[in-house]
């Protein structure tokens, strides 16, 4: 660290955007607050590429900055990283550059931290655009390699950048994600309120996140039909969040299901109406095909929600004994366990329990704190 001058940290905030905070997004904002206030002597500049919202400028050592163009597409993401970013970072005389999302410059020396929160794009470049494929295939090796550190969220992350691009252990830490305070237990009064609303009063599983091939909400969707066929409980289904990309599958999965009055669609929702839908579940039902992490877990774990979770990548890391594991491509396998946990309070009960527990390994305060001991590490 340099002694004669503030210690200056660029951040690449693109992602908080206000009511629209997803995963990545949701990872900058809770780490980003708690890491300027942990450090007042420092001074932190923001890269936004759209007027910032005053809710994200977390204390008087922030100093907001937006750069041009707006960063939405792999052409502009060139302009933007390799042109505008390290312009600022010289003009700013950064000591550091930290970026959440993982995107790094090319075409600065100051150094930089990306942190890469899966490499799904790697494994599953089918369910994105091929231009996107193309940009993450290109760059992000690059990104790798460039990083004076790389921080990720889980060990299975960690594993699988070093064994894909060939990156020494050593150089990437593990930070995993936190829980917002926002996701905590309701009273029983309180969850029939949420029946009421969402589920006409009936029972219901949910499911929470971006609406995209890789969540593998085709098979969910299937499995849940052959559930009320087999069962004829009057359980429902809800869909929480946005329409993401290539979506198309997912629909006609849909349209083509008997029981698909008792899906439920709600669209993209705040943390406040999720964590009412998490509670009054019978279980979260997160059957992803791969994930870094699997934020929508540890909520529903807070939220003191039954889970059932795909038994692959980094899921079984997250959940511990929390959950009802079964192989995502298994449509019977995803059907059994929506019948057992809506059958069996006392299972129910049981994984509710040791999710308080598995909890306790994650916090947001942990995560700022290693995330800050990279930054002190690498200026």
């Amino acid at each position: 660290m340099k002694s004669n001058k503030r210690l200056v940290i660029a951040v690449n905030t693109r992602l908080l955007l206000k009511g629209k905070l997803e995963g990545i997004g949701r990872f900058a904002h809770e780490t980003l607050k708690r890491m300027v206030q942990a450090m007042p002597e420092a001074e932190f500049h923001f890269f936004f590429d759209r007027p910032w919202h005053s809710d994200f400028i977390y204390g008087p050592n922030v100093i907001p900055h937006v750069l041009y163009p707006q960063a939405r597409h792999p052409f502009l993401y060139l302009a933007f990283f390799e042109v505008a970013v390290p312009y600022m970072l010289k003009k700013i005389q950064a000591d550091v550059y930290f970026s959440p999302d993982g995107y790094l410059s090319l075409a600065s020396d100051v150094p930089q931290i990306g942190v890469m929160h899966d490499i799904a794009f790697m494994h599953f470049p089918q369910d994105i655009g091929k231009i996107h494929a193309w940009h993450y295939h290109r760059w992000f090796p690059k990104f790798a390699h460039k990083a004076a550190q790389i921080l990720t969220v889980s060990q299975y992350s960690k594993q699988d950048i070093c064994r894909t691009w060939k990156i020494t252990p050593d150089k990437i830490g593990v930070v995993y994600n936190g829980c917002s305070e926002i996701f905590q237990p309701l009273s029983e009064i309180e969850k029939v309120q949420v029946c009421q609303t969402y589920s006409q009063g009936r029972p219901y599983f949910l499911y929470a996140g971006a609406i995209q091939p890789r969540k593998n909400l085709e098979n969910l969707l299937l499995a849940f039909d052959a559930f009320k066929t087999k069962t004829g409980l009057p359980h429902c289904l809800v869909l929480t969040g946005r329409k993401a990309w290539n979506f198309g599958e997912v629909v006609k999965t849909y349209e083509s299901m008997r029981h698909k009055a008792d899906v439920i669609f709600t669209g993209y929702v705040t943390d406040e109406v999720l964590n009412q839908l998490y509670n009054a579940a019978q279980a979260l039902v997160y059957v992803s095909r791969f994930e870094g992490f699997g934020l929508p877990l540890l909520e529903a774990m807070h939220a003191e929600t039954a889970l059932i979770s795909s038994n692959t990548s980094s899921m079984p890391e997250v959940a511990g004994e929390a959950a009802l594991y079964v192989n995502p491509e298994s449509v019977g396998e995803i059907q059994a366990a929506i019948s057992r946990l809506a059958e069996d309070d006392a299972l129910r009960s049981a994984l509710i329990e040791k999710g308080r527990k598995q909890r306790k390994k994650f916090s947001w305060d942990q995560t700022a704190q290693a995330c800050l001991e990279a930054i002190l590490r690498v200026s």
